[in-house]
Order: structure tokens, then sequence, then C-alpha cells
């Protein structure tokens, strides 16, 4: 019960911009959130539908290929799709892979959206806390100044206090969405590299093997 009353004493000691300091608390932890089960659900949709390929790629069956990826909503599938479509129409391998990079290119925008905005987030927080601890200050000051000059210390000590409320909290919300934000970077880099890294498997096997490839259209 002590630590709740401490929190809530020193939100309420930090001044109003605590609160909009707050709300960018609440809505990075809302991206994060929904960006790492986003990005979670995409890897693991990855894995189950090259699980899925792995078998009828080594076999050459590329018409059950193409039924299963445009069957699928998974993001290799839509890049393998560019690149069975393509491979319907050319038999050059870099039109194939220029459809697959295409595809790959589209998909990127979707992993990445939105993670942006924590770092932003992270910096709006510092920032605010700043701005809060000098307004703060500044009516600090003007309080002490029409003070009694045997309680200026006193009330310029506990005012300066009050006043760096803001910047602790600014800097408490900051450091965890720096945080979330490198942990999701990393994660979506992870997974275009494992996209990238399928769609050359995928590509080597569908230009080794033309005929099979032919037959898949």
């Amino acid at each position: 019960m002590d630590v709740y009353n401490t929190i809530v004493s020193f939100f309420q000691s930090g001044g109003f911009f605590m609160y909009p300091i707050m709300l960018v608390l609440a809505l990075g932890l809302a991206i994060a959130i929904e960006r790492y089960i986003y990005l979670t659900m995409v890897k693991s949709s990855n894995r189950r539908i090259w699980k899925k390929l792995m078998p009828l790629l080594q076999k050459g069956d590329y018409m059950q290929v193409a039924v299963v990826t445009e069957k699928s909503r998974s993001a290799l599938s839509h890049i393998f799709n560019y690149g069975l479509n393509r491979a319907r129409s050319s038999d050059r391998r870099d039109d194939v892979e220029i459809a697959m990079e295409e595809g790959l290119m589209e998909t990127v925008p979707n992993l990445e959206k939105r993670t942006q905005y924590l770092s932003t987030f992270a910096n709006i927080a510092t920032l605010l806390g700043l701005l809060g601890t000098i307004i703060g200050l500044i009516q600090a000051f003007t309080a002490v100044g029409a003070a009694n000059p045997s309680e200026k210390a006193d009330m310029l000590s506990a005012s300066i206090s009050v006043a760096m409320n803001t910047t602790a909290f600014g800097l408490m919300v900051a450091i965890p969405l720096l945080l979330m934000y490198a942990v999701l970077q990393t994660k979506t880099t992870q997974l275009v590299d494992s996209l990238e890294m399928a769609s050359v498997k995928f590509l080597n096997m569908l230009t080794e093997n033309p005929a099979n490839k032919v037959s898949a259209g």
C-alpha cells in the first residue's frame, strides 16, 4: 500500500505534464504489443507454410505449390505467388527474381508499420518531461520571489523536487519504449532476412527444374 501511495503522490505532484507523458506511454505500449503479436503471427505462419511447401518443392510439384500459396495469406506465400506468376510467362531467372523482389517490397512495409513510432514516442516523453520541469521551475521561482525570505530556501527546495518529477517520469517512459523499439526492430530484421533466405531457396528450386516450372502454369 505504501508503494501505491508513493506512486500516486509522485504522479500527482508532477503537475499537468505527467498526463501527456502517461498518454504517450499508453500509445507506445499499445503499438508495441500489437506489433509484437503481429510479427510473431507472421513468423509462425511463414514457418507453417514453408514446412508445407518444402516437400512439394523437393518433388518439383509446382502446380500444388501454386494451389497452396494462393490459399494462404502468409507473407511468404505472397512473395512465392509473384515468382510463380512470373515463371508462367518467362523462363528467365532474372525476371522471376525481380517479381519476387517486388513481392518482398510490398511485404516489408507491413512488417515495419508503426514500429518507428516507438522511438518517436520515447523522444516525445523525454521532451515533455524536460518541458514540465522547466515550467515547474519557472513557477517555483516566481512563487519563491514573493515569499518570506526565511522560507525561500525550503520552498525552493520543495518546488525543484516536484518539478523534477516530470523529467524522471519522462525518462521512465522513454527507456522502456526504446527497449521495445530495439526488440521489435531486431524481430523485424530477422523476419525480413528469413523471407529473403526462403525466397532465394525457392528461386533456386524453381529455376533448377524448368520442365516442372512450366507445368506449374
